[in-house]
This record gives C-alpha cells, structure tokens and sequence, in this order.
C-alpha cells in the first residue's frame, strides 16, 4: 500500500498494530485489549482524515498510483463480455483511449475511456491517459456505431488532458474535441458519463458531454490542473493548493453548481481501498441511470441534453 502525505498518520498506526500482532502470535503476552486500543484509534483517525478532506487532498486521492483506471472499471462490470475496437480509420490506434462493446447483465453498452498506466512502460504506451486527435476521432467513430446500432454509450473519464504536443496540434486536437462536443450534443442514444479520476480541460470535454454526469467522490472536473493555474496566475507551482480551492474542482463543488448530476460514493479512503465495491457502486450508477433514459424517444433526449447544457452558467433573478 502506498501511502499520500496526509495519510501518514494512518501509516503509523497500521505500523502499531502489525507490530502489536506479531509480538502477539510469538510471544505468550495477551496484546488483546493493545491491539482493540490501536484499532479504535486508527478507525478515528481514518474518520477524521477522510472527512476533512481538502480540494488538492482531493486531487492527491484522484491520482493515487492504485486507484483503478478505465480498464479496471470496464473488466469488473463487462467481465469477458468486453470486446476492444481498435482505430479512427484516419492516422492510428491511439493508446490513450480505448473503446469498445461490452455488456452490464443483458445490456449491452459501447464504453470509451481514457487509460493510464501502472508503470514506466504503459505509461509511456498508453501517453500518460492523454489523447491525441485520432483518439477523439475513434471516440467518436465509437459513438456513431452506437447510435447505428441504438446502443447506449458509457464514456469513464480519466485523463489529466488531452496531448499538447506540435504534432497533435498538426492533426487538429482542437477541431478534434469540438467536433465531438458537437455530436455528443446530439447523439440520438443515451450517454452516461463518469469522472473515475481526474477530469481535466477540454481532454475531458471531448467525451464528457452526457445525459447524465457523475463524479466519483475523490475526483476533479475543471477546465485547468491546480499545478497549471498556480504557473500561470502566481508563476510557480508551490501554490497549488490555493490554486485547487480556489477552481472549486471538487464533486461537492461541481454539484452545488449544477455542472454533475450525481456524485458516486467512494469506501473510506478512496477507491483503491475497496475496489469490489467501488465497481458495484459504479455499476449500480450505469444501471439506475440507464433505467432513466431508456423509455425517452432520440427526439426527447437531444431536446433534454441540450436543455441542460443551455442552463449552465445562466443566472436567473
């Protein structure tokens, strides 16, 4: 287990209580009540920590290096159900986003997500969870063949934003993402989109136009990372704790402000902590909102989406 630097004092106390177990099972001394006392102590601590959580906290828990990426989601709700497609019949197969069908029960669904990597090497293979055009363009190709077929689609956001560099600028990244802004608008399919990580920028935008948005509770949604805005407005990173209170990236946040439907509960300490049952509250979401927009006609979810979209940021007296 890995641990953030808010989190040590939850290290140390889990460090207690493996040592009070060991002189336990190798001595005779009764540690019993010791390891009760200890255990009390670190459920409080937990409760305490968890509770309070700031926004760039927030942000740590979104990037933890065991919190499950899209993959992870996809195999535990598709089983061997999941089929991946592959390319945007342009440029390439981008490996930063992945695709495919897959089913939840007898439900199929067309699923789209950005993938991270767990080391070195599939961090680089799969560009560090950020797209490049031919991405956004399979995406969207993916999206498409989904509404040919009057599948839902299910879109998992993960990325810390789509890839800066001149050659995907080259390729039309902007154009990109626009155009799949566009068409997600009116897509005649039901869309569920879930931030599972981090949601960051017009890398986020370009699938995240939904029917129904939602965020998992230790995740961001904002239009900059607290590391970029505090370069920009203080011209370094060492206030990017002010710069993440001051974006009000949190879930809490982008639901008071009407920008996310639902927020997702996470087990106490975050996703990684429980996974099983991470998934089945994800899977819960996908299904319950599913069971929302199924009976609506294309017509009827069109006029919907763009409805909530038009309504956001308008201040009404």
């Amino acid at each position: 287990m890995e641990y953030l630097e808010f989190e040590l004092p939850i290290k140390e106390l889990e460090d207690q209580l493996s040592k009070c177990q060991i002189i336990g099972e190798e001595s005779d001394v009764d540690v019993t009540e010791t390891c009760k006392q200890i255990e009390k102590k670190l459920a409080e601590t937990k409760k305490d920590i968890y509770k309070n959580l700031t926004a760039w906290q927030r942000v740590q828990l979104s990037r933890h290096p065991n919190r499950p990426y899209t993959l992870d989601h996809i195999k535990a709700l598709c089983g061997d159900t999941f089929l991946e497609l592959h390319g945007d019949r342009n440029v390439k197969d981008d490996k930063a986003m992945i695709g495919g069908l897959g089913k939840i029960g007898d439900q199929s669904y067309m699923f789209i997500g950005q993938q991270k990597g767990y080391n070195t090497k599939t961090r680089q293979y799969r560009n560090f969870g950020m797209s490049n055009p031919e991405g956004y363009r399979k995406a969207l190709r993916l999206m498409k063949s989904a509404e040919k077929f009057g599948i839902p689609v299910v879109t998992l956001i993960d990325t810390p934003g789509a890839y800066p560099g001149l050659e995907a600028e080259e390729r039309g990244q902007g154009e990109a993402i626009a155009r799949n802004i566009l068409e997600m608008s009116r897509l005649k399919v039901p869309i569920i989109t879930i931030i599972i990580g981090e949601g960051a920028s017009g890398g986020a935008l370009g699938i995240g136009v939904g029917d129904k948005v939602m965020m998992l509770e230790n995740t961001w949604y904002s239009v900059i990372s607290p590391e970029s805005c505090s370069s920009i407005l203080w011209r370094s990173w060492e206030y990017k704790e002010q710069a993440a209170e001051a974006l009000k990236l949190t879930a809490k946040d982008m639901k008071r402000m009407k920008l996310v439907d639902q927020i997702i509960k996470e087990p106490l300490g975050g996703a990684h902590t429980d996974r099983e049952k991470t998934f089945l509250a994800v899977k819960d979401a996908i299904v319950k909102s599913y069971d929302e927009l199924k009976n609506l006609s294309p017509k009827e979810l069109v006029k919907k989406r763009m409805e909530k979209y038009d309504e956001m940021g308008v201040y009404k007296d």
